[in-house]
């Protein structure tokens, strides 16, 4: 093995968590500062802390509510595409039936010449 390449190792490096705990174990560095450790981890704890350093969070929650958002929108939106939709199906439905109404009263007119 080659001398001098290797980094110092520390058998009782210091970890220090931002919640205050602190801890003990081996490592090439002589002091570890830690943002969140099993003492205060939502996972361990369940309760929830957010450690935000670049509105992480913020940015996350602005774009579920922009969805959900937008969600409701384009469903209002097919509604009305709907509505339109029934509406035309109607009035194409009365137009077929007025020409019906049209040819049969033609139809009664071109009978009632006939007969005379």
């Amino acid at each position: 093995m080659k001398s001098k390449i290797h980094p110092n190792y520390f058998p009782h490096a210091a970890i220090t968590c931002a919640c205050g705990a602190k801890y003990e174990a081996g490592s090439t560095s002589e002091a570890i500062h830690v943002e969140i450790c099993a003492a205060c981890h939502p996972f361990y704890t369940g309760k929830q802390k957010l450690v935000d350093a670049a509105r992480r969070v913020e940015k996350f929650q602005e774009r579920a509510t922009k969805s959900s958002s937008l969600k409701s929108t384009v469903s209002a939106q097919k509604e009305k595409k709907a509505e339109r939709a029934k509406e035309k199906k109607k009035k194409e439905e009365e137009a077929v039936k007025k020409t019906k109404e049209a040819l049969m009263a033609a139809k009664k007119m071109g009978h009632q010449k006939s007969d005379q």
